[in-house]
């Protein structure tokens, strides 16, 4: 029979959280790879298991094959801070990973089994009795260390090194395989909920897009909500690598103004085809709102004339994974010659090698 967990750091707890930095920070610091997935806390009390989440939320439910290995896998008691990531041939697919979360029993069932997760382990907040969140960075990491000794995929204890210069090299080899930078953590430090005591170094980088299109604002037809934008392929044609937007509230009004002498038909578009669809999708089929069903993700066609300049942190696929951010205009660039060839080749990177057993140093 199962009895209420009973642990010496009970869940909800908020992870601790690192603030940007531009480089690779020096110092008494732990270096691991930054995992790109859903950061969680996970509680283990005998048969009892609670996967925490950033906000709170339990995700026990969305990952049951997780919640067998961690049974399976983990020390009888103990609470341990890392990363949910699903693993799709050598790299992490944080879109795949997002499908997990799925309100049906059913199709979480199915999902366990076509695209499991795996779980990265980085620090460890409590072992039986012990409460370890005072404890330095580096004993916790022993600890760690010793507790995860012999666990076999889908968890796997995260790679960590006190040389920098391993760690810059980390930083540009292991974004092959999807991951997102690196993280330093100091050594001495005490486990702090919810603080920005850690660091990260994130890729950013800057693409010229062609404006293709736009949405309007939720606060009115006469404001722009974000701006579609494309890149020429190979083949010349333009494809849709997503969006920018976080306007100012004035701003939204003003582009709205400014892009009216572009707007033209879906006739003379790149994206014509998205005429048929009009009303319901966008340049991407798959793009419909898994969140907001039947929100109407239609578009406003511009000609594709202006060009911008935006930063994001790296490709999926051919999109930009988050959100791009708008960094400037560009009206001397010549749209025709905003191509997939100016972004920056990242070289693949086998993620089974980041997961080979760590060599601490």
């Amino acid at each position: 029979m199962m009895g209420p967990m009973q642990l010496p750091v009970m869940p909800p707890v908020k992870p601790m959280l690192a603030k940007s930095v531009p480089e690779v920070p020096t110092g008494a610091l732990s270096y691991e790879p930054k995992w790109d997935g859903f950061r969680s806390i996970v509680f283990r009390d005998g048969d009892e298991v609670e996967i925490g989440s950033r906000n709170e939320r339990p995700m026990t439910r969305y990952f049951p094959e997780l919640v067998t290995a961690f049974t399976e896998q983990f020390p009888e008691r103990v609470v341990l801070d890392g990363e949910i990531v699903v693993v799709v041939g050598d790299r992490l697919e944080f879109e795949v990973l997002q499908q997990r979360v799925h309100p049906a029993a059913s199709r979480i069932k199915r999902l366990a089994g076509e695209t499991p997760a795996s779980f990265v382990a980085f620090d460890l907040l409590a072992l039986g009795d012990e409460d370890l969140t005072r404890e330095p960075f580096e004993r916790r990491r022993a600890l760690l260390e010793e507790a995860l000794a012999d666990v076999r995929a889908p968890v796997h204890l995260t790679p960590a090194t006190r040389d920098e210069a391993l760690a810059r090299r980390w930083f540009s080899e292991f974004e092959g395989a999807g991951l997102d930078g690196v993280v330093a953590k100091p050594l001495d430090g005490a486990y702090l909920p919810d603080k920005r005591t850690m660091f990260k170094v994130k890729h950013q980088r800057t693409a010229d897009c062609v404006v293709a299109g736009y949405r309007t604002h939720k606060s009115g037809p006469d404001a722009i909500g974000s701006l579609l934008l494309g890149l020429y392929d190979e083949a010349g044609d333009l494809a849709s690598v997503g969006v920018i937007g976080a306007f100012p509230a004035a701003r939204r009004k003003e582009l709205f103004t400014e892009m009216q002498e572009l707007v033209t038909t879906f006739d003379d578009h790149p994206w014509a085809w998205a005429k048929q669809e009009d009303g319901t999708r966008t340049p991407r089929s798959s793009e419909t709102s898994r969140w907001n069903a039947g929100k109407d993700l239609s578009f406003t066609p511009l000609r594709p004339e202006l060009v911008v300049e935006v930063r994001y942190e790296h490709m999926e696929g051919a999109r930009f994974r988050h959100t791009a951010q708008f960094n400037r205009w560009r009206p001397d660039r010549d749209p025709r010659s905003c191509t997939y060839a100016q972004l920056e080749e990242v070289v693949r990177y086998d993620l089974a090698d980041i997961f080979a057993p760590p060599a601490t140093s």
